[in-house]
């Protein structure tokens, strides 16, 4: 029986790399890919350290993955041996009120891949054609492996309203904050202040064209806020996702703004409900995305709106995944890629 390498996370202790058997050929309509670049994110940080609140340990991580198809099965037509294509990881029942509706991020039945099934932090995996996206030629992988992550954004500020002449608040500036504020500059903001604890990640943040990055635990964060904006803010993101990141979201946005929770809380948290009511704030929660909004965030990275190295920090090999968790865990850090094959 053939066999492959496949990372294995108990705890943030305990992360190897097993030998499993290698998944056989495709079945009709799915399509076998060679894994070559996995991101690791603040989903596979938190469920590593058992704070996620969907994810069990032991898991098989691997959902923002870049990969070359090895052989497709009966039934596909549009894909080929040698294609480099990017894994859409939300895998729906395509039958609830919520599939039906187009809105399959939400299915009701939702498994993501990586999370919930093994994933694509492994030499090759196997999954429905529909999962996946063709790259543009001459699309990078370290390029694509933005893709995933990018996709969030776009569907969160696509679901906010953000257009132009909106005022945008962007709390948080690791890879989906920063990213917020690349998608937000895309739809139209004309003014958009992004906040994080860290100078480092200020300092990303501007060179990425916020009007202003703020320090998160200034006290006069806010009233500075205000200022950049001229007034209080149409939209918040917060990027997050704890008690002090919701207060500031609702002291920053407009009466009738909205605030959108990006980022996954790690259990239940207090939200200053007398105000939401009061100023008639919408409180929205946004998760994952739909095709189109893969495909806006291919295109983006088409057209130059972000390069990689803008936001990879780091890349290690498979067999130093553990590192590779590590790593992604030092606020320092903003995205760490691990690399299975052979990046293009």
């Amino acid at each position: 029986m053939e066999t492959m390498r496949q990372v294995v996370v108990t705890s943030t202790e305990d992360i190897r790399v097993e030998e499993v058997p290698r998944p056989g050929p495709p079945g009709e309509g799915e399509v076998l890919v060679a894994s070559t670049l996995v991101g690791i994110c603040g989903t596979d940080v938190h469920a590593a350290a058992g704070h996620h609140p969907f994810i069990d340990r032991p898991y098989r991580p691997g959902h923002e993955v870049v990969g070359v198809v090895e052989q497709v099965g009966p039934g596909v037509a549009d894909l080929a041996a040698g294609d480099h294509v990017v894994l859409e990881p939300n895998l729906a029942c395509g039958h609830c009120r919520q599939c039906r509706n187009g809105r399959y991020n939400i299915c009701r039945n939702l498994a993501v891949f990586g999370c919930q099934t093994a994933g694509g932090m492994a030499d090759a995996f196997v999954v429905p054609r529909h999962r996946l996206h063709r790259l543009p030629a001459g699309m990078s992988d370290e390029l694509a492996a933005l893709v995933e992550p990018l996709a969030t954004p776009v569907h969160a500020v696509r679901r906010a309203g953000v257009g132009p002449g909106s005022r945008v608040a962007v709390l948080g500036a690791g890879p989906i904050g920063l990213l917020v504020l690349v998608a937000a500059r895309h739809a139209g903001a004309e003014v958009v202040v992004v906040t994080d604890v860290l100078s480092e990640k200020r300092e990303r943040a501007a060179r990425l064209g916020a009007d202003a990055a703020l320090a998160a635990d200034d006290p006069g964060m806010v009233a500075r806020a205000a200022e950049v904006l001229r007034g209080p803010a149409d939209v918040v993101f917060d990027c997050v996702a704890r008690e002090s990141s919701m207060a500031q979201a609702i002291d920053l946005v407009d009466k009738g703004g909205t605030v959108m929770v990006v980022g996954i809380a790690a259990g239940p948290i207090p939200v200053p409900l007398h105000l939401v009511q009061d100023r008639e704030i919408s409180v929205i929660g946004s998760l994952m995305y739909v095709r189109e909004d893969v495909e806006e965030a291919i295109a983006l990275l088409a057209a130059g709106a972000v390069e990689a190295t803008d936001l990879v920090t780091a890349t290690f090999p498979l067999d130093r995944a553990a590192e590779a968790f590590a790593a992604s865990s030092d606020p320092q850090q903003v995205k760490v890629l691990v690399a299975v094959g052979r990046p293009s």
